[in-house]
């Protein structure tokens, strides 16, 4: 998406958004630090968002030879690094809003996948003070991490149909009838969902859930069309690949929380 549709799009959020925002806040100092900032909700918006776009690997050298250098007339009211940083923590719910007026419509084929979010290496796990009590273990398919899980459901298309962020120590299967609420159909996970007690709960929600086949499991309820969507999982693995390669979601540089 280019700099000024992503604009246009988050300005139009904004527009209905921003005024219960900033009535519903409790803190007099949270809406005067919005209402002082020379850059607008939607602009602090956009410029976060674009960072995700593009391919730069560090904030500071996007937004000082990138933003700062070749879109100061888009942006005319730019303020310092230091004070962009600082205005980066007001955005957080905003954002969060924005994204899940992103999501897509279920079609009835659904993909269902966890991504381990490391937060430090793991020989500074112990000194980590940022996430502390925040973050926990957790276990991927290579190695050990200290970290959050993100659960992700997507449709056929690779568009976000639901997620949620987890500690690294809970089990895949947990998060499945909190993210499936609003979905049906077909939903396709790995062996790390395999659970009879979750098919049975999402059966009843009108909700097929299918996996791999361990040894000596019965597959009578399996269809030859699923076992062939079976085999586009890949699909999501690759969402979460340019999540965390692309958009970069998984990075050790985070000041705070926020």
């Amino acid at each position: 998406m280019e700099l000024d549709q992503l604009f246009y799009d988050v300005d139009d959020f904004c527009l209905v958004f921003e005024p219960d925002f900033i009535a519903q806040l409790l803190s007099p100092s949270q809406r005067q630090e919005i209402k002082n900032s020379r850059l607008s909700l939607s602009e602090i918006m956009t410029i976060i968002i674009y960072f995700h776009h593009s391919s730069y690997r560090n904030f500071k050298h996007y937004y000082q030879y990138h933003i700062c250098a070749y879109h100061y007339q888009d942006f005319p009211n730019l303020v310092s690094y230091n004070r962009f940083i600082e205005l980066k923590s007001s955005v957080l719910v905003p954002l969060i809003f924005y994204l899940n007026t992103r999501k897509g419509q279920c079609t009835g084929i659904s993909f269902i996948d966890t991504m381990g979010i490391p937060i430090c290496h793991n020989k500074r796990a112990k000194r980590n003070k940022v996430f502390d009590n925040l973050a926990h273990w957790g276990k991927s398919s290579i190695d050990w991490y200290y970290g959050f899980k993100l659960h992700l459901i997507i449709n056929e298309q690779g568009e976000i149909l639901a997620f949620q962020i987890t500690k690294g120590n809970v089990d895949d299967r947990k998060t499945v009838p909190y993210l499936t609420k609003d979905l049906w159909g077909r939903l396709f996970g790995d062996k790390g969902y395999i659970s009879q007690d979750l098919f049975q709960q999402l059966y009843l929600k009108n909700i097929k859930l299918i996996t791999p086949f361990k040894k000596k499991m019965n597959n009578k309820l399996l269809e030859l069309w699923e076992k062939l969507m079976l085999r586009k999982r890949s699909l999501i693995e690759t969402v979460n690949d340019q999540l965390q390669n692309i958009s970069q979601i998984v990075h050790s540089r985070h000041r705070s929380i926020g």
